[in-house]
C-alpha cells in the first residue's frame, strides 16, 4: 500500500530549489499544453506513461501535475505501484500554479 502525497504549487517552487533532481511531469494532452504550459516541465500524455515510464528517473522526486489535481493523482499513484517510491501529487494543478504561483501562466 502506499500513502500518495500531494505538493502546493509554491511548495514544488521551494522544493525544486532546494533539490535539483525534481522532475515536473506534466501529463496533460498536448491540446492542453498549447493552452497553458510550464517551462522546464517534461510532458508525457497520461496515456503514454505507462509504455514511456522507464524514460524517467526513479532517483529523482516526480511532481506529477494535470490540469486540477485529479488525472495526476492517478498518474502518482500508478508510478508508485510500478516502484517509484519519491512521487509526489501537484495539488490543483496548473489551474493553482496559475493561480498562486506564476500568473502569467493562462487558465482555461
Amino acid at each position: 500500500m502506499y500513502e500518495l502525497r500531494e505538493v502546493s504549487p509554491q511548495q514544488f517552487k521551494a522544493l525544486a530549489e532546494e533539490d535539483g533532481a525534481v522532475t515536473l511531469l506534466d501529463i496533460r494532452e498536448e491540446w492542453e499544453l498549447a493552452l497553458a504550459s510550464v517551462a522546464g516541465a517534461t510532458h508525457m500524455p497520461m496515456g503514454q506513461v505507462p509504455d514511456r515510464m522507464t524514460e524517467l528517473k526513479s532517483e529523482e522526486t516526480i511532481v506529477v501535475m494535470c490540469h486540477h489535481g485529479s488525472r495526476s493523482a492517478t498518474v502518482a499513484g500508478f508510478l508508485m505501484r510500478n516502484g517509484f517510491t519519491r512521487v509526489l501529487n501537484l495539488t490543483g494543478g496548473i489551474d493553482a500554479w496559475a493561480r498562486d504561483l506564476d500568473p502569467n501562466v493562462p487558465s482555461y
